[in-house]
């Protein structure tokens, strides 16, 4: 399994924001879902190696994420909900930029391919502060994954799409998933049926569903996802 995650717990003063949780994710497209304030975000920067768990252990392609957060890094691409991209830089600037410090072989190549796969062709000649919000999320994707990473952790990666570029994005990741274990987070539900192999559901810290989508509909008379989400984060 690529990322491995065993009793994790991230206190912030005397608020619990991840409570014991523990899972195991390989190739595919996992679904990572919750109402807001439930530990999402916080679970993905513990296996970005952005902050430190409390107590726990989480490992990413064998690597744990605190001893050794460097080697995690170079094996994960993290897209964050905020996607923070520096305005004044070129798209392809900013591409080759990242791909420098992960001493990407044949950076432009990889560039060419890269924006060829997440459709940035017609702006990449743009400052990234001209772009629309659908394209700099684009960038954001980009970025994440110019390094080829096995793993992929993509908060919120549609925010701000039209209904054309979300079909585009989520074919991308549909296809990236037959090879590489992402973790999807989203508040959208069809994004989920449409891309996802298997769902976690985490409430106030504590994972309450962890099952394929079919499991999750056979062991709920067959509701809708939104219906089964509802039901266990009420």
């Amino acid at each position: 399994m690529s990322i491995r995650v065993e009793a994790l717990t991230k206190v912030y003063g005397e608020q619990k924001a991840v409570d014991g949780i523990s899972f195991m994710a390989g190739p595919g497209v996992l679904g990572f879902l919750g109402p807001n304030g439930a530990g999402k975000s916080t679970t993905m920067k513990i296996l970005t190696g952005f902050i430190p768990q409390t107590s726990g252990t989480a490992s990413v392609c064998g690597f744990d994420v605190v001893s050794q957060s460097l080697d995690v890094r170079k094996h994960i691409g993290y897209l964050p909900e905020s996607n923070p991209l520096y305005l004044d830089m070129y798209v392809k600037e900013s591409l080759a930029f990242i791909a420098g410090i992960h001493k990407v072989a044949e950076p432009e190549a990889r560039i060419a391919e890269v924006i060829e796969q997440t459709g940035l062709g017609p702006e990449q000649h743009k400052k990234i502060g001209q772009l629309s919000k659908g394209y700099r999320q684009r960038v954001g994707l980009a970025q994440a994954i110019i390094h080829n990473p096995d793993v992929l952790i993509l908060d919120e990666p549609t925010s701000g799409l039209d209904p054309n570029q979300l079909i585009g994005i989520r074919q991308l990741i549909t296809d990236l998933g037959k090879t590489k274990t992402i973790i999807l987070s989203t508040h959208i539900m069809q994004e989920v049926e449409a891309v996802c192999d298997k769902v976690i559901i985490i409430n106030k810290g504590k994972i309450v569903a962890d099952d394929t989508l079919s499991g999750l509909r056979n062991k709920n008379s067959n509701s809708t996802l939104e219906q089964i989400f509802i039901s266990l984060t009420n």
